[in-house]
């Protein structure tokens, strides 16, 4: 019979929220960085982020957990412009990974910020609720993060790292 191991203490949940914390810090100095560095350190990060994420054990969510949400609105923009102020009209993508996308004749513009602003509120909240240390909240938290990873903010991740990988390796400019 194999032994249910605790999903707090699991190897992958411990390296996750080293990840997350560090891609947290991240983004919130992301203003006080240069754009060619941050857009490197971002191509690093995000896919080791996705993949920690990726790994993250499977705990059923408890439908009836409400967690305090650490990560204010006021949070979310300065991350948000944070990072939009930097990239410029970086920014900016097309989007074409929407439902929507194939009944449009319009391309859809989407931001690399808002995306990666989007990561940062249901990483931040998991960091937040993780630090808590009250072993329930931590696995609720785990369930949580990686329901809300399948769900919405692991498309968001590749989103912005397809656009970030473009502008890294492909735009002359920035790597001058």
């Amino acid at each position: 019979m194999k032994k249910k191991t605790n999903a707090v203490y699991d190897r992958n949940t411990v390296e996750f929220v080293t990840v997350a914390l560090e891609y947290c810090t991240f983004v919130e100095k992301a203003s006080q960085m240069e754009v060619f560095d941050f857009v490197d350190k971002a191509t690093k990060i995000l896919p080791l982020l996705y993949l920690k994420a990726a790994l993250l054990p499977e705990v059923e969510v408890d439908d009836m957990f409400d967690p305090e949400l650490y990560v204010t609105e006021s949070m979310y923009d300065a991350v948000r412009t944070g990072v939009a102020s930097l990239l410029g009209e970086h920014d900016t993508y097309l989007d074409t990974f929407r439902p929507d996308m194939a009944y449009s004749e319009t391309p859809i513009a989407a931001f690399i910020s808002e995306d990666l602003a989007d990561v940062y509120q249901d990483v931040g909240n998991f960091v937040s609720l993780f630090r808590q240390g009250n072993e329930e909240v931590m696995q609720e938290a785990v369930a949580l993060c990686r329901t809300n990873f399948c769900n919405y903010w692991g498309q968001r991740l590749l989103n912005a790292l397809k656009a970030l990988h473009d502008l890294r390796y492909s735009d002359d400019e920035l790597n001058e």
